[in-house]
């Protein structure tokens, strides 16, 4: 049987290990094994979140209403825009489908910082366009400039993963409108703000609204997510925000019933606790501190974060990917980033007692 030809050599993207699987693996007993690898907020969801699913549980059986007139209600007003600037997706990787299959082709390719989240790179090829990305691992803006011009004419769609996964660094949000009142208005520019909570919290320098974007800049796409901050990667819910004809457009691929009716729920919910929110960013942050005093003290690098986790970098005598298989070994599950070619990993920042055990392994098998 034959395939899509766009479909030869590309990678599956490459989840965090799940605790299952390394209880089998390993024979480790499930309470003993931590996951810091997939960035989940460790402090789980809103007690009020938990509520709410236990009493829509009864309804599970009946599909979700599929205009989310409730969640788009309460996002609207968060944001301050209207319904019509909100799209719903299974978590906010869906709503990136639905921008590049209704912009990316053969002849409009992608652009990229060298090191983001993969799920960009993955469906843009789905649709056959050529990828860019910067020479630099991290954001740089005047590499994003310089290929914007080598190549006018055959970028489609431009990602700003801000603050950046899987490396953690922001920028100012200053810095972005400049950029991006250079950039060809027919190029869709997807800004992924997955972890805009984090940052906002940690500098408000960096704190991006997503509806004075959308007012200036009509070819934005801002993108959020439930899965970080308020703790519901189990509930695949994430939005876009954009300008009502985008919006109308990206709905054109958005299959009915996309999220489930406790999602749907949980996410309602979720929006109306802000202080919960607030609660696991302090502690966030708190707690990251920890492991930056532990690189200084220990001798490694790591990227200034803005998000709920850190990337530790190592010299040329330590092994990444070593260190890795040796905490899993040990039941703590972190993210080598020796795919990327960093000799790297991403560590989740978790709860006072996860990251304390982190560390005692840790050096274990760093030192």
């Amino acid at each position: 049987m034959t395939f899509n030809p766009v479909l030869d050599g590309l990678k599956n993207y490459e989840a965090g290990k799940p605790i299952e699987l390394v209880v089998r693996e390993y024979g480790i007993s499930p309470s003993d094994v931590i996951k810091l690898a997939s960035n989940e907020n460790p402090r789980g969801c809103s007690p009020r979140v938990l509520a709410a699913i236990q009493q829509e549980s009864t309804r599970a059986h009946l599909y979700p209403d599929d205009s989310m007139y409730e969640l788009k209600e309460g996002l609207a007003s968060r944001f301050g825009v209207g319904k019509e600037n909100v799209i719903v997706g299974a978590g906010s990787d869906q709503v990136i489908g639905f921008a590049l299959h209704a912009k990316a082709n053969p002849n409009q390719g992608i652009l990229m910082a060298g090191v983001t989240f993969a799920m960009y790179e993955i469906y843009g090829k789905q649709t056959g366009a050529t990828i860019f990305k910067t020479p630099s691992k991290m954001h740089n803006l005047n590499e994003f400039r310089a290929l914007l011009a080598t190549h006018k004419g055959a970028i489609g769609v431009l990602f700003l993963c801000l603050p950046n996964n899987p490396l953690g660094e922001g920028i100012d949000t200053e810095e972005i409108k400049t950029f991006l009142r250079e950039v060809d208005p027919n190029i869709l520019v997807v800004v992924d703000g997955a972890y805009q909570e984090y940052a906002a919290f940690k500098d408000p320098a960096k704190a991006i609204n997503p509806k004075a974007f959308i007012e200036e800049f009509p070819n934005v796409l801002y993108l959020g997510t439930f899965s970080k901050a308020y703790g519901l990667g189990g509930m695949r819910c994430g939005y876009g925000i954009g300008e009502a004809g985008l919006i109308h457009t990206l709905h054109k691929l958005r299959p009915p019933f996309n999220i489930t009716t406790l999602s749907l729920k949980a996410a309602i919910e979720a929006l109306k606790d802000e202080a919960f929110v607030t609660h696991c960013m302090e502690e966030n942050f708190r707690e990251m501190k920890r492991y930056e005093a532990e690189a200084k003290a220990l001798g490694f690098d790591f990227i200034e974060s803005y998000t709920n986790f850190i990337t530790l970098a190592f010299s040329e005598g330590k092994s990444a990917s070593t260190i890795a298989q040796s905490l899993l070994e040990k039941g703590i599950i972190i993210r080598d980033l020796s795919a990327y070619g960093m000799n790297a990993v991403r560590v989740t920042i978790g709860t006072p007692e996860q990251n304390s055990r982190f560390f005692e392994i840790f050096k274990r098998a760093y030192c």
